[in-house]
């Protein structure tokens, strides 16, 4: 009779069958669908790149980074799975194990086939991560150009500190990983199987053992002497604590220490190799308590002695031919080593017609502060909800009439946030898809209200700039993708432009080649997935001729096709050719450049227009603007032009990707006209020479003369922002011609609380690179340093906008202007070396607080050593300062004073209106009467009683014009006195 069967127990193991295929299907099925999302992603960059032809880019960064994978996973992980075979085949057979033991190999045994193939395998899979993630430097390796300059301690070429010493310390590291967790996994496996017992104190370890230990720990060692004789090289690209390179104490103690220890691993190495063959642990063990203890004698002690007891007490002495070294280095590095350096003795006395001979440059005073003005391009220019401009407007210069003209520029962007409730996938994606235009204003202009006089403007663009392309398929602020384009016929869906009154607005249809083609069902899925929307591929509107346009900002278009520049914070649009292009300076860094100071790049270009966050290769001793990039606003097509082409880094990169960097000589005159000296590289600059516009070690050592980036005087005390660099168009003495520039101030370095807010320098570069086709400008890039004496205190930025702050006139038409709900927002601080000094300008803008309000330029302010004024405009507040004549005229000289209106537009509120202008003269005769007053002190300290005369009998003629002056203001009626609110009673002198 049968032994009855229970159904549930009959039943489970039918169950169980059952599941199981359907948990393999299911698991199979997740990883076809995992497999194709990966798959979408890699199929969507291979179009995107193709479309854009830098395929070459993603192909050779791909192939590099699978070879260095394979390569990374089999050095680490066959080595470690020899070790671990030789060393389970060669253990003891019948070795006698204690109990302990026999527990951990019970436990172990049926995992040891998966333990010695899994481990070498995930070991080999973090290895191989971690060796094409430097993908960029093996091929820089592979592809390395010399330098044709050698460091100034061991006289090698600056390319093998650059290229190669990085490289085979990296090699070297890695492989002294493989071989130590290669010997800690053979210690373990011959520990499991009795190859090494413990015995009370005794350890007992079989022939076998020993010779594999020995020779592994044999190559550990060698590869240590290898790592410590490379680090002796490495010295002169390390931070001391005096500069960056080797100083006193390394070259007689750190490097000497370094070349004794190497020798020592390599001894003891080679006594790990004779008791591979010996059997004898003896001498290695010695040897290897003898490496720990030289290391801390020869490589702590000896360089603490040293420094201590020899340096310090002579330090500035022996230390001055290495900070001569690094003073040159360093120079060199950041390309400032030809920078002419001039004396300039600055006038501080404004005399009447001083500015006669730098007409031209004070015609070119940019009033309309970039960082200011947007909120009047968006009520005046932005016309619909769905354009924007931006916070930070841009900078430019055009050819109008045969005359150069600063501007300020911005593109007329989409903001897609402004439709609303109107914000459906159609309308985001297939209905706004582009921008429209760009909007000029002149920098050195204002319209007699307060606005910008615009040069370019309107829908359509309309004004005195070259006709061009005005639709923005591809800018700062583009929506993340959009699908453009359609068949020959097909009725246009895309938003063109709004039309004016009662006008239907304007359609039209993309047709540039801009994005990948979505011309088949497979390639609309692929990015239906990659962005998530069932829409693109559902959609009757897409069709097979469809367009889909994304990775749009054109910083991010050209780091995507040059992955080894590193990109300068600002791009900027011009029209060139007759397009809108983004030009986008590019670089190439390194912070291996032997005896060169290492500077923090994020710190160095943060300044109050830009904060920016820390980079992961932050720490910087090299630099060059190697590539210029144009990335056109419509079709957004990419071009990387060869700009410092004599760049070893570059003509590495170029010999990678051979194909990809366009040579000057293809750059048009026209686009020459617009590049400029870009304002990240002259920010590192500045940080540079700070401290190394010294170049005697002695004076370098002290830090008697070191400078400093001043603050920007027109943010709040609570913030420590620097002063941006400003372009502007400007003589500088050694000039023969106005020319655009960029420039920057320099004060005292600040030490504790005791920091002077005087000018020591003045640092400017040539910006204009020329308008002929493929040649550069001679004068380009040309580094210009006015170094002022140190007993001239001429004021710097803080100490000039607190005396605009301070003074009771300036405060008083200030609070006038701030009456009726208004805000008083100065601009920037401008410094511009004429006169044989230093003028200073600030546009002083209104804006009322209503939501629809914006700035309007009302006032300016200017100073010339201890002199101010203040007026409506420019060539009026110069006429003041110069004694009634400047000898120039500014560029808003023919604005007529008005009564502003905060800018309001339909707002309320508006208060009472300010007067309108400054009584020229009087504020002329107060001027000469403040010098009389100062003279007559001066002669009075001096016991110069001719001089006393003198000046007394000037200050006596002032005031007898100056009761003139207030008589005939008391007798008319037309327009009060600034000197007192409209309400007050006129002086009667």
């Amino acid at each position: 009779m049968r032994p009855r069967v229970s159904t549930a127990q009959s039943q489970e193991p039918r169950t169980t069958r059952r599941r199981a295929p359907i948990a393999i299907t299911i698991g199979i099925v997740g990883a076809l669908v995992v497999a194709f999302f990966v798959f979408a992603g890699i199929y969507a960059d291979i179009r995107w790149y193709q479309q854009l032809g830098f395929i070459e880019v993603l192909t050779t960064e791909w192939i590099t980074r699978i070879v260095l994978f394979f390569i990374g996973f089999i050095a680490m992980a066959l080595p470690v799975w020899l070790s671990i075979q030789i060393a389970y085949r060669t253990r003891p057979v019948y070795a006698k194990l204690n109990s302990q033991l026999d527990r951990y190999q019970e436990i172990f045994e049926p995992l040891r086939r998966l333990a010695m193939y899994g481990i070498p395998a995930v070991l080999g899979i973090f290895a191989g991560v971690s060796t094409a993630s430097r993908w960029d430097s093996v091929l820089a390796w592979l592809n390395r150009t010399p330098f044709g300059s050698n460091d100034p301690q061991f006289g090698f070429d600056i390319g093998f500190y650059v290229f190669e010493l990085p490289f085979y310390r990296s090699v070297v590291g890695f492989a002294s990983a493989v071989v130590l967790l290669s010997g800690l996994l053979v210690i373990a496996t011959n520990y499991l199987y009795g190859a090494i017992r413990v015995n009370g104190r005794e350890v007992v370890i079989s022939k076998a053992a020993r010779i594999q230990i020995a020779i592994t720990a044999g190559l550990y060692l060698l590869l240590q002497a290898v790592s410590i004789w490379f680090d002796q090289y490495a010295t002169v690209t390390e931070t001391g604590s005096l500069i960056t390179g080797a100083s006193y104490t390394d070259v007689f103690a750190t490097i000497p220490g370094r070349q004794i220890l190497s020798v020592i691993a390599a001894v003891v190495a080679i006594l790990f190799f004779i008791t591979a063959i010996l059997g004898r642990w003896r001498l290695p063990l010695v040897g290897a308590v003898l490496l720990i203890v030289s290391s801390l004698l020869i490589g702590s002690l000896y360089p603490w002695v040293v420094q201590r007891f020899q340096v310090d007490p002579s330090a500035r002495a022996l230390e001055a031919p290495y900070i001569e070294k690094n003073i040159d280095q360093t120079r060199d590095a950041f390309g400032v080593a030809d920078i002419e350096e001039i004396p300039y003795e600055a006038e501080t006395d404004a005399e009447p017609g001083a500015l006669r001979s730098d007409a031209a440059t004070t015609a070119s005073i940019r009033l309309m502060d970039p960082a200011v003005i947007s909120p009047a391009f968006r009520q005046l220019e932005q016309f619909r909800q769905y354009y924007q401009f931006p916070e930070m407007l841009d900078v430019d210069r055009y050819e109008i009439d045969g005359q150069s003209q600063d501007t300020v520029v911005a593109i007329r962007d989409l903001n897609l946030e402004g439709l609303n409730d109107a914000q459906t996938w159609f309308n985001s994606h297939l209905v706004y898809t582009h921008g429209y235009g760009l909007v000029a204003a002149a920098g050195n202009q204002r319209q007699s209200d307060g606005q910008p006089v615009f040069l370019e403007s309107g829908i359509p663009s309309s004004g005195t700039l070259p006709e061009f392309e005005p639709r923005v398929y591809f800018g700062e602020n583009s929506p993340d993708y959009s699908i453009v384009g359609a068949p020959e016929g097909a009725s246009p869906i895309e938003l063109d432009y709004p039309a004016g009154g009662e006008g239907e607005p304007q359609q039209t249809t993309f047709t540039g080649d801009g994005g990948p083609v979505l011309d088949n069902v497979f390639t609309k899925l692929v990015y239906a997935l990659k962005f998530q929307s069932e829409q693109i591929f559902l959609s009757d509107q897409v069709s097979n001729e469809s367009q889909i346009l994304y990775d749009r900002n054109p910083i991010e278009r050209v780091q995507k096709v040059a992955p080894y520049l590193t990109l300068d914070s600002d791009t900027y649009p011009s029209i060139v050719d007759g397009r809108i292009v983004w030009i986008v300076d590019g670089y190439t860094l390194s912070d291996q450049y032997p005896y060169s100071n290492k500077v923090s790049y994020s710190e160095a270009i943060s300044d109050s227009e830009s904060v920016q966050q820390p980079l992961a290769f932050d720490e910087v001793n090299y630099i060059r603007n190697s590539v210029k990039a144009t990335v056109d606003a419509y079709d957004g097509s990419v071009t990387l032009y060869a700009w410092h082409t004599e760049d070893p880094i570059l003509q590495t990169w170029q010999k990678v990707f051979p194909n990809a960097i366009e040579p000057m000589s293809e750059m048009s005159g026209e686009l020459m006209s617009h590049v400029r000296y870009p304002a990240d590289l002259f920010k590192m600059q500045r940080a540079v020479l700070g401290r190394y516009h010294v170049t005697d070690p002695v004076t370098f050592y002290s830090r008697e003369d070191a400078w400093t980036t001043p603050l920007d005087p027109t943010q709040s005390a609570a913030t420590s922002f620097l002063q941006p660099p400003y372009y502007l168009t400007m003589q500088m003495p050694g000039q023969e011609a106005p020319t655009y520039s960029i420039y920057s101030t320099f004060i005292p370095e600040a030490r504790g609380s005791a920091s002077r807010n005087v000018l020591r320098g003045y640092l400017a570069v040539d910006s204009d690179a020329g308008a002929t086709d493929g040649e550069r400008a001679e004068g380009y890039g040309k580094l210009r340093l006015l170094s002022l004496p140190e007993d001239d205190n001429v004021p710097g930025p803080g100490q000039v906008q607190n005396t605009f702050n301070s003074d009771p006139t300036v405060s008083q038409s200030l609070n006038l202007l701030k009456q009726g709900q208004s805000d008083v927002i100065n601009g920037n601080l401008l410094t511009v070396p004429v006169g044989g000094g230093l003028l200073y300008v600030q546009p002083v803008y209104v804006q009322s607080t209503g939501e629809t309000s914006y700035p309007l330029l009302q006032k300016v302010l200017v100073a010339f050593g201890d002199e101010i004024a203040f007026q409506d405009t420019l060539d009026e507040a110069l006429n003041v300062l110069f004694g009634g004549d400047s000898g120039a005229a500014a560029g808003d000289e023919e604005v007529e004073p008005t009564t502003p209106d905060g800018g309001e537009t339909g707002g309320e509120g508006e208060g009472e209106a300010p007067p309108t202008t400054e009584d020229t003269e009087l504020q002329s005769l107060l001027n000469r009467a403040r010098q009389a007053i100062e003279d007559k002190q001066q002669a009075l300290q001096d016991g110069d009683w001719v001089a006393y005369g003198a000046a007394d009998a000037e200050l006596a003629e002032i005031i007898s014009e100056l009761i003139v002056l207030a008589d005939d203001g008391a007798s008319s009626t037309e327009t009060p006195s600034t000197e007192a609110p409209a309400t007050e009673e006129p002086s009667n002198g």
